[in-house]
């Protein structure tokens, strides 16, 4: 992660904290994890921008690294000039963060006191007139070396390593939808119009990788380790887990032969016909590896998957919102059949077969359910769909609680607590959201919002 640091500067105000602030700023993202990128102080008067004349030399150095810059910093370590800055940004296309340093009291004579406070409000209004969007953050004014401005950094780089990620990306489509919901049809223009190009694939090319895929493969070893850190399988046939091997090894082959960033999968019936397996397990680990797969063939889920995984930098999975919890009007049970990763788990599960399968093929045709719990932890929750030409999201926060259900409950589940749930399950309902939804742990609702609604051109839908 590179980003571009632009400092400002008004020439009445002492040219002093100019320097400064090139240092201090350099740090602050050097220690966030990203690369800075500033240009050469020699180029203008005090290595800034103030004129007009100065915006255009900066224009130039970011013309120079295009495609070498992620998001950018525009630093006010004074109240900074309104022209320079609009002609130094005129053709950036990347999230910009305003960051304008704090007056301190006891320091507001002409000689120290800065008023970026107001130069922040006056460049915010002309931003807004050039229609370019900008992450404000809260509170207005900080120290690039405070622990707001860490935090505030930190977010930043998130919603660059979305956006960076999902401008242009790549969903494969894994079979025909899943014949018996008509709740996952997608428009795929839709998703095209907001960078999500859709490749679709059919089954059988996934299976014919798997043929090809020898006993002796190496890869099949790896694969075991992580089926057994994920899950126990003491009860399940050794082809059984051969074969989800041999299938999350043909997945990860498509995924890097064609530069797929997420995945949708039909997951049933035709695993279960031909290999006796679902993919539950598989998708897991496959989600623990950042290769985002999404159930039932939900194409517009599959980015919010990516979504929440670059957000996070931690594990997703897809979940149904299935069951009320007794009266309570506050909780309900996600559950879904085991396509969890690790690190969202209290522990490995147990993997056993599809009881619904054996219900109607008999037994022995299903293996790899993994049936285990949730961790109790904060998660963002995540619905996405298309309408209309659009593509809509919701997203929130809200808590995996530590309480455990009935005995033999089915599949991966956990109860999740929200306040008002009743009136955002009824938006949702309203809204047309499907019973799917993504989560992953911790708090990411700001990332996923100024990403997606001011960069990526998604619709938000408030539940």
């Amino acid at each position: 992660m590179k980003l571009a640091i632009l400092i400002v500067n008004r020439g009445f105000f002492p040219s002093s904290v100019i320097e400064t602030a090139r240092q201090e700023m350099t740090e602050a993202v050097e220690k966030a994890g990203a690369e800075a990128l500033m240009m050469d102080a020699s180029l203008t008067r005090y290595g800034a921008v103030e004129t007009r004349e100065e915006g255009e030399v900066y224009a130039k150095f970011l013309a120079r690294n295009y495609g070498n810059y992620d998001g950018l910093i525009i630093c006010l370590p004074n109240f900074g000039d309104e022209n320079g800055i609009k002609e130094a940004i005129k053709d950036v296309n990347v999230p910009i963060l305003l960051q304008a340093y704090p007056d301190e009291l006891g320091k507001m004579d002409f000689a120290n006191r800065r008023d970026a406070f107001a130069g922040k409000l006056g460049l915010c209004a002309v931003l807004k007139q050039m229609n370019v969007s900008f992450v404000s953050g809260e509170p207005f004014v900080m120290h690039p070396l405070s622990k707001e401005f860490e935090k505030e950094l930190a977010d930043f780089v998130g919603i660059c390593r979305i956006v960076k990620r999902m401008k242009h990306m790549r969903v494969g489509v894994l079979g025909a939808r899943t014949t018996a919901f008509k709740s996952v049809r997608y428009d795929e223009g839709a998703m095209e119009l907001r960078g999500a190009e859709v490749e679709a694939y059919d089954l059988t090319q996934i299976f014919d990788r798997m043929k090809a895929i020898a006993e002796d493969d190496p890869r099949l070893t790896d694969w075991e380790k992580d089926i057994l850190e994920i899950s126990n399988t003491c009860d399940a046939p050794s082809y059984a887990i051969v074969n989800q091997c041999k299938l999350g090894v043909a997945l990860e082959e498509l995924v890097g032969e064609m530069k797929l960033d997420a995945l949708a999968i039909r997951c049933w019936s035709e695993l279960q016909y031909e290999y006796k397996i679902t993919p539950c397990t598989v998708m897991g680990i496959l989600n623990k590896r950042q290769i985002p797969v999404v159930c039932e063939t939900d194409a517009t889920n599959a980015p919010a998957m990516l979504a929440l995984a670059l957000a996070s930098e931690t594990g997703v999975g897809c979940l149904d919102v299935n069951n009320n919890y007794g009266t309570d009007p506050d909780k309900c049970i996600l559950f879904h059949c085991g396509p969890l990763p690790i690190d969202l788990l209290c522990g490995p599960g147990h993997m056993e077969e599809h009881k619904m399968f054996t219900k109607t093929q008999g037994e022995n045709c299903s293996w790899g359910v993994n049936v285990g719990q949730i961790k109790p932890c904060e998660i963002t929750i995540c619905g996405m769909r298309t309408e209309n030409g659009e593509f809509r999201y919701f997203v929130e926060k809200a808590e995996i609680l530590d309480i455990k259900v009935d005995e033999g409950f089915f599949g991966t589940y956990g109860v999740m607590g929200l306040p008002g749930l009743q009136e955002k399950l009824r938006h949702m309902s309203e809204e047309g959201f499907r019973h799917h939804a993504i989560i992953t742990e911790g708090d990411h609702v700001r990332k996923i919002r100024e990403a997606l609604s001011k960069y990526l051109g998604y619709t938000e839908v408030q539940i």
